[in-house]
């Protein structure tokens, strides 16, 4: 019983599928044995290893991060100083500083509605810096060559994306504080119609996502053809 090889392959010269083991097109007559057959046959694998390159490339993510805590360093700040007043109401003696001439019922009543409200003012101020806290790392950047991601939300938990194309100029703002503790912010300006700015709150090196975006939107750029007119 004879085995007849079926794999097939495309002519380099008239791009129709032949047989893997041919020797000559049967559709444009060329002779596939000759070095210039071979010379097409290995540019046409070098086109295609250069494709698949390509393709992984832009599925590769450059840039992925969160914001820094230090983006809600001013909220921490006032947290500790509403802190400070919740220990004062609780540990001074407030009704004596005061000199409230208060009876022996009124002044244990007053006592008790100070602390109370001492622990009240706490309890606040620990709950709303802990939501500010998940709310911040809830934040996710994703960078391609292609295209900016990112997703935002607690309980409504959403995801958008940015072309990269779409970027026209982009910015890098870092207070001394920033500089300090290592973080900064990037700020983009689109031609997104829902985000036509956008910006990179409070990002650990912030200089290397600003020379990431730059690159990869003037590479964008180049392979789509997009020319910004300012």
């Amino acid at each position: 019983m004879t085995l007849i090889d079926m794999r097939t392959k495309q002519c380099p010269f008239c791009a129709e599928t032949i047989q893997a083991e041919a020797v000559k097109c049967r559709f444009c007559g060329e002779f596939l044995n000759t070095a210039r057959a071979r010379a097409l046959e290995a540019a046409a694998r070098a086109d295609s290893a250069s494709e698949e390159e390509e393709q992984d490339g832009d599925n590769q993510i450059l840039f992925a991060g969160r914001p820094s805590l230090w983006g809600i360093a001013a909220d921490i700040l006032k947290g500790l100083f509403f802190f400070v007043i919740a220990g004062l109401l609780i540990k001074l003696p407030l009704e004596e500083i005061l000199g409230l001439e208060l009876t022996s019922s009124q002044a244990a009543v007053f006592v008790q509605y100070r602390v109370l409200a001492g622990i009240g003012v706490g309890i606040i101020v620990v709950l709303i810096l802990a939501i500010k806290v998940v709310r911040l790392k809830m934040i996710y950047y994703e960078i391609t060559p292609d295209r900016i991601e990112w997703g935002r939300g607690i309980f409504d938990r959403r995801v958008d994306n940015l072309d990269m194309f779409r970027v026209i100029d982009l910015k890098l703002r870092r207070t001394l504080l920033d500089c300090m503790v290592g973080v900064g912010t990037v700020g983009l300006i689109t031609t997104d119609k829902t985000d036509p700015e956008f910006k990179f709150e409070k990002i650990r090196d912030a200089r290397y996502l600003y020379d990431i975006i730059k690159k990869a939107s003037l590479e964008a750029d180049k392979r789509s053809g997009v020319v910004h007119l300012e």
